[in-house]
C-alpha cells in the first residue's frame, strides 16, 4: 500500500478547530492523503464523538475512524494563551478547518482578520448549520436538521408514514467533501496565480451540501408543478428500481435503463414484459411500477440473495445484497481493494486489532495505507506545542498546570 507520508498533499499543515463530524471529515481527507493535521481538542473531554456510541472503551470507534492519521492538540480556547497558541499555529499552517457558530472565532479573537495577520497566506474553511451569512446564520445547525433543510428527509420513507433519515451521516460527510474542496480550490489558486489575494474562505453550509444532492428537486417543481413525496426509498420516474425481497435476505436491483430492464425482465422469466413496446419507454414503465415490481419480487423471493446476483449479473444487470457489517467485513471484494484496514488500538487499556474503513480515492490502483487510528486525547500536544512551536519543558508544563493545555 502507498505510504500517506509521500502522498499528493504531503507537506501541507491543517489546523482543525472541529467538533463533531463535519469539519473533522473535510480534514480527515487532508489526513488521509499525507498532509498533517493538526486537530485542536478542549483539554479533559476532547472532541464529543470520543463517548458517541460507545460500548466499552473510554474512545469511541467512531471518533477513533474519523479522526484517523490527526495529532490530537489540546487547547482552551476561552484562554488568552490558547488563543495566542492558536494563531501561531496558524502561522504555521497553510488551511484553518473550523464548524462553531458564525461569528464565534471572531468573538474568541481569532477571526479571518486575526489569521490573515498571524499567516497572510492562509485559506479558511467555515462549515455551519446556514452559512455565514442570510437570515437564518444565527441558528444552531446539526446534521439531521440540515438534512430536514435541505429537502432530503422529506422524501426519505415510506408515503404513509412520517419522514426517516439514514442511519449515517449524510448532512455532515456531504459538508466535509465540500470544505476541502473548497480549502484544495483555494490552494490551488494560490499556486497558479503566485498570490493569495483571493479567494481565501470558503463558506459550507450543511444544509446546501444536501440540496446539492437533491438534483431536480426544486427544478421539477418549477417545470412540471411536481413536489416530490416519500416513496418508499425508490427515486421517482427510475423504475424498475430498488429493494427486492430474497429467501434470507434482500437485494437492491438498478433496470431503470432501457437496455438492461430488457435483459432484467427475460433474467425473470417475463420475456412478454420485455417485449412490450409499451415498457421501452421510462414515464410507461413508471406509470406500471407496481406491475414491475411484483413480477421481479415473485422471482426474487423464493431465491438466496446470492443465487439473484449470480443470475442477474451474468445477465448484465446491476444488482446487489444488501449488506450489513458482517457481510461486508467478511466480503472479499473489500478486502482485495483495502477498504478494510486493521489497526492496533486501545479499547479497554489493552490494544486490539480492529478493522477500519480504507481511504478513497485509491491512487495508481493502489490502496492508501492508513497510519494510525484516532489518537489518544492531547497525545501530541507536546510534540507539536513544543517541536513545532519551541515552547520549553516549563512552559508546557505551566500550561498544563493551569489546563490551558
Amino acid at each position: 500500500m502507498q505510504v500517506p507520508e509521500n502522498g499528493p498533499l504531503h507537506g501541507i499543515r491543517v489546523l482543525e478547530l472541529g467538533n463533531f463530524i463535519a469539519a473533522p471529515m473535510a480534514s480527515r481527507i487532508f489526513a488521509d492523503f499525507g498532509a498533517e493535521v493538526v486537530k485542536i481538542e478542549r483539554p479533559g473531554v476532547g472532541d464529543e464523538l470520543r463517548g458517541w456510541r460507545r460500548r466499552r472503551g473510554a474512545t469511541s470507534m467512531m471518533f477513533r475512524t474519523i479522526a484517523r492519521n490527526k495529532r490530537s492538540v489540546t487547547l482552551d480556547l476561552r484562554t488568552d494563551e490558547g488563543r495566542a497558541i492558536i494563531l501561531d499555529l496558524a502561522a504555521k499552517s497553510d488551511v484553518v478547518i473550523e464548524n462553531f457558530r458564525p461569528g464565534t472565532l471572531e468573538r474568541w479573537g481569532i477571526g479571518l482578520d486575526q489569521l490573515t495577520a498571524a499567516n497572510p497566506d492562509i485559506v479558511l474553511v467555515r462549515i455551519s448549520g446556514y452559512g455565514q451569512t442570510g437570515p437564518y446564520r444565527e441558528r444552531t445547525g446539526f446534521g439531521g436538521v440540515a438534512e430536514a433543510f435541505g429537502g432530503l428527509r422529506h422524501v426519505t420513507g415510506y408515503p404513509d408514514r412520517q419522514s426517516v433519515r439514514a442511519a449515517a451521516p449524510i448532512a455532515d460527510t456531504l459538508a466535509g467533501l465540500h470544505g476541502a474542496i473548497g480549502a484544495l480550490m483555494m490552494l490551488l489558486a494560490k499556486a497558479r496565480q503566485g498570490d493569495h489575494s483571493t479567494p481565501r474562505v470558503a463558506d459550507v453550509a450543511l444544509y446546501e451540501s444536501v440540496f446539492m444532492a437533491m438534483e431536480s428537486l426544486v427544478p421539477d417543481y418549477d417545470a412540471y408543478g411536481m413536489v416530490r413525496e416519500r416513496t418508499a426509498g425508490n427515486l421517482p420516474g427510475v423504475v424498475p428500481s430498488g429493494v427486492y425481497p430474497c429467501d434470507g435476505g434482500s437485494v437492491i436491483i438498478a433496470g431503470n435503463s432501457s437496455g438492461v430492464f430488457g435483459r432484467l425482465m427475460q433474467a425473470v422469466g417475463r420475456g412478454d414484459l420485455a417485449d412490450d413496446p409499451e415498457l421501452a419507454d421510462g414515464d410507461q414503465r413508471f406509470r406500471r411500477e407496481a406491475e414491475l415490481d411484483e413480477a421481479i419480487s415473485s422471482w426474487t423471493s423464493v431465491r438466496r440473495p446470492r443465487d439473484v446476483v449470480a443470475e442477474l449479473g451474468a445477465a448484465g444487470v446491476p444488482v446487489g445484497e444488501v449488506y450489513d457489517a458482517v457481510q461486508i467485513a467478511d466480503d472479499e471484494h473489500y478486502n482485495a481493494r483495502g477498504m478494510l484496514q486493521s489497526l492496533k488500538v486501545s479499547v479497554d487499556g489493552e490494544p486490539e486489532e480492529v478493522r477500519f474503513p480504507g481511504v478513497v480515492p485509491q491512487l495508481d490502483g493502489e490502496p492508501t495505507q492508513i497510519r494510525w487510528a484516532g489518537p489518544e486525547l492531547g497525545e501530541h500536544t507536546d510534540e507539536i506545542l513544543g517541536g513545532l512551536l519551541n515552547l520549553s519543558g516549563d512552559q508546557l508544563d505551566d500550561y498544563r498546570a493551569r489546563n490551558v493545555i
